[in-house]
């Protein structure tokens, strides 16, 4: 598989960074590295064209300069990047998540996370603040559902925190193949990982679900995932900003879900409902 790097030269940083980073996003860009001068921005080569900046409006506002340069990635570059700009992170003073050439900071939870192309490495805030949700919830034998499943973090740490039961979704092959490496480095063994959408969600049940995606994608299976709740479950959604909160919440409702939490990172959100 191959991907097309974008590296975007940003002036001012913020809040043009966030803002392109999130329309970017939602045009099918993948991952996200973010550095002194901006973001290198990549997408799989098939779905790259020539029309797909034609939307980022962030482009096309005279109160930033933003120039960028494009180019061909291969897949096995990728190790030799992360290695490079993939620092460890701690959430909470409580789990750390790093790579495996990092040392253990020996705190009560430990993470290691081999990244690749995949979006996940607790750096975003939409994971970091899952992570979060994830530290106040008792999964103690629970039936656990990571939805756009990423690097898989989400999964190996419900599988720490106790869940007994754990189904790993995603619709890009790389996250997918991804998430098995990142279950063997840690030791996971009930995880269990699929290549797809949430199409595959027949006849499910969970008691947690976990869906750090997308507004828009999030806005369409919300009702799907509100079926595969057991009662009293917990659903956990991120991926988009705080003035998304409003479409989210109005659709959540339709389907009987109670917003009980917010957390908040940079305009970032992550909201926990319960059934």
């Amino acid at each position: 598989m191959i991907y097309i790097s974008y590296t975007f030269k940003i002036s001012p940083l913020q809040p043009a960074t966030e803002i392109l980073i999130a329309e970017l996003g939602y045009a099918g860009f993948e991952s996200f590295v973010e550095n002194e001068d901006g973001v290198t921005a990549y997408i799989q080569k098939s779905a790259d064209n020539e029309s797909i900046l034609d939307d980022i409006f962030i482009l096309k506002n005279d109160e930033f300069k933003i120039s960028y340069i494009k180019e061909e990635i291969a897949q096995v570059n990728w190790n030799q990047e992360w290695e490079k700009n993939f620092n460890p992170i701690q959430v909470d003073d409580l789990v750390s998540i790093r790579a495996p050439f990092h040392p253990n900071p020996n705190l009560k939870y430990d993470i290691i996370i081999e990244p690749k192309m995949s979006f996940g490495t607790g750096h975003h805030e939409t994971t970091h603040m899952m992570v979060q949700h994830l530290l106040t919830l008792d999964l103690k034998g629970k039936r656990v559902l990571d939805m756009g499943c990423g690097t898989g973090i989400l999964a190996i740490f419900s599988e720490i925190r106790g869940a007994n039961f754990i189904d790993a979704i995603d619709i890009d092959e790389w996250c997918y193949e991804n998430t098995f490496d990142n279950l063997e480095l840690n030791h996971c063994k009930k995880v269990d990982v699929y290549h797809g959408d949430a199409s595959l969600l027949i006849n499910k049940k969970y008691d947690v679900i976990i869906a750090n995606i997308n507004r828009n994608i999030l806005l369409n299976d919300i009702k799907t995932y509100t079926n595969c709740l057991n009662k009293n479950g917990v659903l956990l959604l991120s991926g988009f900003y705080q003035e998304d909160i409003p479409l989210i919440d109005a659709e959540a409702l339709k389907h009987q879900l109670k917003l009980e939490l917010i957390i908040e990172k940079n305009n970032w959100v992550a909201l926990k409902y319960f059934l």
